[in-house]
């Protein structure tokens, strides 16, 4: 699987951006997809998680709210919605894919993800300025 994420850009606190992650090499609708950010310096976090049919979601507490990740599995995209942002969403965003499975379930545990994912995009830097 190949993602190129892109979208990213310099925008005010407050203002909005939606980023776009390209898939191709594989059958989008066979993975889960995911967005992460990096801050120089500090950890890879988790931003928000998408089911392979788009009905279940996760977000981090974060960007509850402010931030929508969405896919469209007829383009082999998905999306990440950002509202309201603030200076300490700056990081280079990064979309991820996932093709594992929980039986009975469009999503695992949370966990099984933030331990690692499958597949991992170049990244794209979000900037908010203060």
């Amino acid at each position: 699987v190949q993602l190129q994420a892109s979208g990213g850009g310099l925008v005010q606190a407050g203002g909005s951006l939606r980023l776009s992650c390209v898939a191709s090499g594989q059958t989008f609708s066979e993975y889960a997809l995911g967005w992460f950010r990096q801050v120089p310096g500090k950890e890879r976090e988790f931003v928000t998680l998408i089911s392979w049919s788009g009905d279940r979601t996760y977000y981090a507490d974060s960007v509850q709210g402010r931030f929508t990740i969405s896919r469209d599995n007829t383009k082999n995209t998905g999306y990440l919605q950002m509202h309201s942002l603030k200076p300490e969403d700056t990081a280079v965003y990064y979309c991820a894919a996932d093709f594992r499975r929980c039986l009975g379930m469009e999503l695992c545990d949370l966990n099984v993800y933030l331990h690692g994912m499958d597949y991992w995009g170049e990244g794209t830097q979000v900037t908010v300025s203060s």
